[in-house]
Order: C-alpha cells, then structure tokens, then sequence
C-alpha cells in the first residue's frame, strides 16, 4: 500500500463456482509493512446481497478496516508532529498560545516558536456503516516552546478524543476515502505553567488538527487502496 503497510488479498479457500455466478472469499488483511503478525481480532463470515445487475459485486467486511487501523497504528502512523517550519497556515508561537492563556505569556516572556507532538495512545475504533465508517481515536498532544540553544521546553499536555468519519468510494481501481472532522474533545492531563481551563484552547487547537492533520491524512486516503 505505502511505506507502512500491505495488504494480504490471497484466497481463504477455493473459488466456489455457482451457474449464475463465482464467490471468491479473500483475506483481505492489512499488515504493518514487513510484520505479518495477526491482528488482535476475528474475522466474522458474511454474505453479500443477491443482485444480478451488475458484472462485479466486491464486499469488505469491518475486520478489512480494522486491520488497517492496527496496522497504521503499530507503524506509528498516527504520531504526527507539528512545527514552524511545517504548519502551513500560521506560524505557532508561545506569543499565540500566551495571547490565549495568561500562564502561557506568565511562562514564557520571550516568544518562542511552539512544536506540537500528537500521538494515538489507543488502536482507534472503526464502526462501519453504509458507505462510510467512523473512526474514534483517542490520543494525547503535548505542546512544546522550542528555544534558542534547539532545546525543547515541555508547555503542557492534552488528552483528545477525535471523532472522524470516511466517507469510500472506488476510483482508477482503488478504494479511497474522504476524512471528516465530526467531534474533539480536549481535557488538560499536565501542565508545567500552571492550571488552565482547556476550553480556552479548543478552537485554536481544532483548527489547528482540522488545517493540518485532517487535510494531510485526506491527501494520503486519496492515493487508495490498491485492490484485488
């Protein structure tokens, strides 16, 4: 699929031949690129619904997602980091954040640029519905002041909730998606400049995963699955 994962479509058994028609059962798994160890979770039996409209019916089940979830997540795929040199909407700063929350500009006087590092603490949940499915991730972003001597400088922490949606569809023989921002929820979990109420945050911190994280990962899902 990409540098981080690969997908196993080998037959589960053999072509089961009907008159009107021929099953082939897939495995459809996703591995950590490199790492064939099963997944955490049991593949369930399904069926597709009878049609006879068209030449080509093809079926993926919640455990093709699931997978994919696991995979990604043991790759490391949902550890992002966000610095100045790579946000591409505004320059994040401790003067921004310090604008906002008065222990921030009590902290750090001198303005200094800020790194964000977000990280999946859970395999994210995939629920699979018609045409679409949702993804719950439950991560943590720590926010950084970068100094002059390149060290860092630890601000504080927050724990996140994301609700997402992927909306599929099959384009050039490859099963893309569209992710959607659906919810966030931010709690405070440490802080070294003092408490603060993390609802000051929200709607920077939002706009900040919604420019950068959302639409880098749309631009991934973009490229497809290659399929059978």
């Amino acid at each position: 699929i990409d540098d981080l994962a690969e997908v196993d479509y080998s037959l589960n058994s053999l072509p089961a031949v009907f008159r009107p028609f021929i099953d082939l059962d897939l495995k459809g798994i996703v591995y950590p690129a490199g790492n064939h160890t099963g997944p955490p979770y049991a593949a369930a039996p399904f069926t597709i619904p009878v049609h006879s409209d068209s030449m080509l019916y093809l079926a993926f089940s919640e455990y093709f997602f699931q997978t994919s979830s696991f995979a990604y997540y043991t790759a490391g795929a949902f550890n992002i980091t966000i610095a100045e040199e790579t946000c591409s909407y505004f320059n994040i700063s401790t003067e921004i954040f310090g604008s906002i929350i008065p222990e921030v500009a009590k902290y750090s006087v001198t303005p200094y640029p800020v790194m964000l590092k977000l990280m999946a603490t859970e395999i994210p949940v995939i629920s699979l519905v018609q045409d679409s499915f949702t993804v719950v991730i439950q991560g943590s972003m720590e926010v950084f002041a970068l100094l002059p001597d390149s060290t860092t400088q630890s601000l504080f922490t927050t724990n996140i909730t994301a609700n997402t949606s992927i909306a599929l569809n099959i384009f050039d023989q490859k099963l893309v998606g569209s992710l959607c921002l659906n919810r966030l929820q931010f709690s405070l979990a440490h802080s070294n400049v003092g408490f603060f109420e993390i609802s000051l945050l929200e709607n920077i911190l939002s706009y900040i995963l919604q420019t950068e994280v959302i639409t880098s990962a749309n631009a991934k899902l973009s490229r497809g699955f290659p399929l059978p």
